[in-house]
């Protein structure tokens, strides 16, 4: 579970730091669309704030938190098989976001982290 919890708040960070950047970027650059960017950025504040969510609540053993976490890593795969592909792929950043992504699936359905979440609160 400590493990679980550390993989996610890991990515919680990094969703964090992705949302610090573009809120410079937005103060900073001149986008292209401003709505488009303002929409990015929070939906990356939200994003930060729902995984932090998923990872303190993982501490907690809620039962809720494993359907949350695997959406949450299925978009990151995408976002990962992605950065593998296209004129400007990066794949150190899709091996970066597609590595915490299985460890976290895989350690969702280990057998002390079902037994952990399996009880349901009253």
């Amino acid at each position: 579970m400590l493990l679980l919890a550390a993989v996610l708040f890991l990515e919680a960070a990094a969703l964090a730091a992705a949302t610090v950047v573009l809120i410079f970027e937005l103060l900073v650059a001149r986008p292209d669309s401003f709505a488009s960017a303002v929409a990015l950025t929070v939906c990356a504040a939200i994003a930060t704030v729902w995984v932090f969510l998923i990872a303190l609540n993982s501490l907690r053993g809620r039962a809720w938190i494993r359907g949350a976490a695997i959406v949450v890593q299925v978009l990151i795969g995408a976002l990962a098989l992605g950065s593998f592909q296209g004129l400007w792929s990066r794949v150190d950043i899709g091996w970066l976001l597609l590595i915490p992504a299985i460890v976290v699936m895989v350690l969702l359905f280990a057998k002390p982290v079902l037994a952990e979440t399996s009880h349901r609160d009253a």
